[in-house]
């Protein structure tokens, strides 16, 4: 779509699409099915358990499930007391969970417990079931809990490798994540992955052929949001011209903004970040969702959640498929003024002894201004500052944004520039300057880097042999569902079980709960 006025491309995205990448998030939301007559057919298929007009109470099973007879066409069934009650040893539960999270390798797990690696992928996928239903439970409780209240929140991406499992095949799955964390309470609200597990590349590649998918431009397909085979050859093509100009060492900071932006405006669809190269591959099981998909679903299902909130500032990495996905979703909110958005952009280039140079001239600068401004607080010279760099912000790119260096770098954040996307010109300067000031990615990040120090299989990747970019990674995934698997599960031990020096989590921190949860309780043992 061209606007006629400004002249501005705007790529066309599948509602439809959205939809569904959406409902695939919310899933675990989704109150369980009620228990009925499972027999094909009866008429009481859809009346719940207990109900004394269409069931007999039919003793016990030997766990203790309480059982019923339908009174209709006599099929017995029962529900599981307890989600251990079929595993032969969940006493072993608790321990390979804490070996999961503390990155014990899958191989050393088997040894250390005395169970086979296809039981430690069985107990990955209850520990995924239990965190998931442990989660929701509590974070329906979200909108009311921030109802009212001003959430700061940091949005960025993480990217995993999925190992090659055929030699005549050695080209590896690239499985890209968007997460979001609060600022003031470390709390990850969301960290979904671009893979859908529950279908059959077969299945739907066979009815998106026979729907003319094949030949419809990508918004008007049946499976928009899903990557088909065709779309594969082109997207190398695509890729390797921008990977061609994608030099990025030695760049300032500002030279890396205005390079982001120019590879943006060569993409095909703007708001797809997605690189494929002729040494990746799609998934063996399940299907790969594009990218935009996943961040338009991931704001939407923010927006589910965080909306109640009194106001709300999005603090995220420069990419325009995360910045259009949010305007979208918060639409209301922002011409509302409740909410505001943010680019961050951090400079990741600088060595050790450059950071502390850095940080050392800043707090020389900032005890120069403080002397300078007796009358002011600390609070007040760090806006006054702020101000001034705002004042001095330069316009980058072809959409003409401003960025303005922030002047209080720090050892995880040397370098960084912020650019205030929502600017209606509403707010005062110094209102202006202090939300310049809050801006952060350090809240996901450390998140993500807890992924990699504490999970085995997705700690960064070493190249230690490599042809054409086809490499194996000792201790990847070999299948991406585990991906999402493992993150689910450890997005629940973060939030809910592991307490920081002050003592308290960031569900706690929050008022989702009132005290760390054990990995037993966890897993609703």
């Amino acid at each position: 779509m061209h606007c006629l006025l400004c002249k501005e491309s705007i790529p066309l995205k599948s509602n439809l699409g959205v939809v569904e990448e959406l409902t695939r998030l919310l899933a675990p939301f989704v109150d369980r099915a009620p228990l009925c007559c499972p027999r094909p057919g009866c008429s009481n298929g859809a009346v719940s358990a207990p109900n004394p007009a269409a069931y007999y109470r039919f003793g016990k099973t030997e766990g203790g499930s309480a059982r019923y007879r339908c009174r209709t066409c006599k099929k017995t069934f029962s529900e599981p007391l307890r989600a251990t009650l079929r595993q032969r040893e969940p006493r072993k539960n608790v321990p390979v969970l804490t070996s999961l999270m503390n990155k014990m390798p899958l191989t050393r797990i088997t040894e250390a417990h005395g169970i086979s690696p296809q039981t430690v992928y069985d107990k990955l996928d209850f520990f995924a079931k239990q965190a998931e239903a442990f989660a929701a439970k509590h974070e329906r409780r979200l909108p009311e809990v921030v109802r009212g209240t001003k959430r700061y929140l940091a949005i960025d991406r993480q990217e995993y490798a999925v190992n090659w499992t055929h030699r005549k095949d050695r080209r590896n799955v690239v499985i890209r994540a968007l997460g979001t964390a609060d600022l003031e309470t470390g709390f990850v609200y969301g960290m979904h992955i671009n893979f859908d597990g529950s279908l059959s590349a077969d299945t739907v590649e066979a009815d998106a052929a026979s729907c003319g998918d094949y030949t419809a431009a990508a918004p008007f397909r049946r499976y928009a949001r899903l990557w088909l085979r065709p779309d594969y050859t082109k997207a190398v093509a695509d890729s390797a011209t921008r990977v061609a100009k994608r030099i990025r060492s030695g760049l300032t900071l500002e030279e890396d903004i205005l390079k982001t932006y120019q590879e943006a405006e060569i993409r095909g669809d703007v708001e797809s970040p997605e690189m494929v190269g002729a040494h990746q591959r799609f998934p063996a099981t399940g299907m790969q969702v594009h990218a935009e998909y996943t961040m338009y679903a991931h704001f939407y299902y923010l927006h589910g959640l965080l909306s109640s909130a009194e106001k709300l500032r999005f603090y995220m990495d420069q990419e325009s498929g995360i910045r259009a996905a949010c305007l979208a979703a918060f639409e209301d909110e922002i011409r509302d003024r409740r909410a505001d958005a943010f680019f961050v952009r951090l400079g990741k280039e600088l060595s050790v002894d450059a950071k502390r140079k850095v940080i050392r001239r800043s707090k020389d600068a900032f005890a120069a201004e403080c002397d300078a401004n007796p009358e002011l607080d600390e609070h007040q010279v760090k806006v006054l500052m702020m101000k001034r760099e705002l004042a001095a912000a330069a316009t980058i790119g072809k959409w003409s944004d401003r960025w303005a260096a922030h002047p209080f770098p720090n050892q995880a954040e040397p370098e960084k520039a912020v650019c205030y996307l929502t600017d209606f010109g509403d707010l005062d300067e110094d209102h202006k300057a202090r939300l310049h000031l809050k801006a952060s990615l350090h809240a996901i990040d450390r998140f993500f880097m807890s992924v990699r120090r504490r999970l085995n299989m997705l700690e960064r990747p070493v190249a230690t042999s490599s042809k054409a970019g086809r490499t194996w990674y000792g201790y990847s995934a070999y299948q991406p569902e585990n991906i999402g698997k493992l993150l689910t599960v450890f997005r629940a031990y973060y939030n809910y079980c592991l307490a920081g020096r002050d003592g308290m989590t960031p569900a706690m921190r929050l008022g989702l709960t009132s005290a760390p949860i054990s990995p037993s309780e966890l897993l609703g043992q």
